[in-house]
């Protein structure tokens, strides 16, 4: 069975629609490929992709270094907003751009909404 990127896309449309703070969001493989993509247009699909990878590939290799198990998710908090990276199932890794706005425990509790349904297109 291929994977919908349609499907995919407007999960990640509407994820990013329903919440003002929530400012992109990308689904990328651990290779660095988009999947699919719904961030601002400023943004480079691939290099968004390529750069998610690269964190994820170094939090993993930190994570065993310091012996803290499978990571559940890369947190990166800037002065204009939050970086959210979380697991997707193996081959799919789930970016969230959010508004430094963003209440923290209800952007985690979307992005796990959002993780659910996304799970269900990939399999």
């Amino acid at each position: 069975m291929s994977i919908s990127s349609s499907k995919l896309e407007g999960i990640l449309q509407n994820f990013v629609s329903s919440t003002n703070d929530i400012q992109g969001a990308a689904l990328v493989t651990p290779d660095g490929l988009p999947l699919a993509t719904s961030i601002p247009s400023a943004m480079d699909d691939e290099r968004v992709a390529a750069m998610s990878a690269a964190m994820l590939s170094l939090g993993e290799r930190i994570s065993q270094e310091l012996s803290r198990g499978t990571i559940d998710r890369i947190y990166i908090e800037g002065d204009q907003g939050y970086g959210v990276l979380t697991s997707c199932g193996e081959d799919a890794v789930f970016l969230v751009l959010a508004s430094r706005t963003a209440k923290q425990g209800l952007l985690m509790l979307e992005i796990k909404r959002a993780v659910e349904e996304l799970r269900l297109v990939l399999l």
